[in-house]
């Protein structure tokens, strides 16, 4: 690392050795300093205009943010996947880093920052060194605005309202403030939240059932047997006392969550309930069988007994 005094090291450790012109200048790198740095085979790397890089290598999340911050000026904000990766949210892995700015600036998107302009800037953020975030609502539905598959806008949001990084209710007054026409996925998700839905696979699940003609079921209703909770399924049919429950591989590749769903599934079937297993691979390439299943166990099962329900909010 160049021989800087004791403010540049600090500046350039609190930024992750990511520098602007502006900052090098100050301390007293000038535009030729910069460019000898800059030349090929030389110690720093540009990484976007006028913001630079001051050692190899590729360069990190972390750098590239910094660098995000510094081209995008003081009232940028860091929105999308990259916030909600600050916040811990899982979600895609992109290169990609939205900002927002005022809509009266003008800036255009360059390299892998893109720039958002937004009367709407958020008037809270989770700032560090020089880089500003937006909360997580905000940047669950700016995420969404850039998708187009509804299954990943199901994936997004679900994680982040099941890792209780944001609940529904901050999401429907995100998406209230919105333009309409924006935000078709996030409305409709939402609505499948609404309906107890918490999970991209039950979303599945309920795309299947919506169509076919067969009973609505209650999504993720809580069971309980003389006042004692059994199970929370992820769809269930009082009427029948048959249960569905859609089980990915991710979860049960460890073994205490495998033995939670078999002891779930004892526990259920004790009690007189018919439980039907469906895979998220199931449901997309052998949907008439699941569908079938159910229409079978929904024409053999009997009305619950001693079994009442509850739902609750996500």
């Amino acid at each position: 690392m160049e021989s800087y005094d004791r403010a540049g090291h600090r500046l350039l450790s609190r930024q992750f050795g990511v520098i602007s012109a502006q900052q090098a200048s100050a301390l007293g790198v000038g535009k030729n300093g910069v460019h000898y740095r800059t030349r090929p085979g030389g110690p720093w790397q540009r990484l976007l205009p006028g913001v630079y890089l001051t050692v190899s290598g590729q360069p990190t999340r972390d750098q590239l943010e910094v660098a995000a911050a510094l081209f995008g000026g003081p009232r940028s904000v860091i929105t999308g996947a990259a916030a909600l990766r600050a916040a811990f949210v899982d979600c895609p892995e992109t290169r990609r880093i939205d900002m927002l700015i005022p809509d009266h600036l003008r800036r255009a998107s360059m390299g892998f920052v893109a720039f958002r302009r937004t009367r709407r800037m958020p008037k809270m953020i989770a700032a560090t060194d020089v880089r500003r975030y937006a909360l997580v609502p905000r940047a669950v539905a700016d995420a969404v605005d850039g998708l187009t598959r509804l299954s990943d806008a199901r994936t997004l949001v679900a994680g982040a309202v099941q890792q209780r990084r944001c609940t529904v209710d901050e999401l429907l007054a995100e998406l209230a403030d919105r333009n309409g026409r924006e935000c078709a996925l996030l409305r409709r998700v939402l609505a499948e939240v609404a309906e107890g839905m918490r999970s991209a696979p039950e979303c599945e699940l309920g795309d299947l059932i919506r169509p076919s003609g067969l009973p609505r079921p209650i999504y993720n209703a809580r069971l309980y047997v003389d006042g004692a909770f059994l199970a929370e399924p992820d769809a269930w049919w009082q009427h029948a006392s048959v249960a569905a429950e859609v089980d990915s591989m991710r979860w049960h590749l460890l073994p205490d969550h495998w033995e939670q769903t078999m002891a779930r599934h004892r526990r259920m079937s004790a009690a007189g309930i018919i439980v039907l297993h469906f895979s998220p691979h199931q449901l997309r390439t052998q949907p008439g069988e699941v569908l079938a299943d159910i229409a079978r166990a929904l024409a053999k099962g009997r009305p619950a007994v001693g079994i009442t329900t509850k739902t609750v909010a996500v």
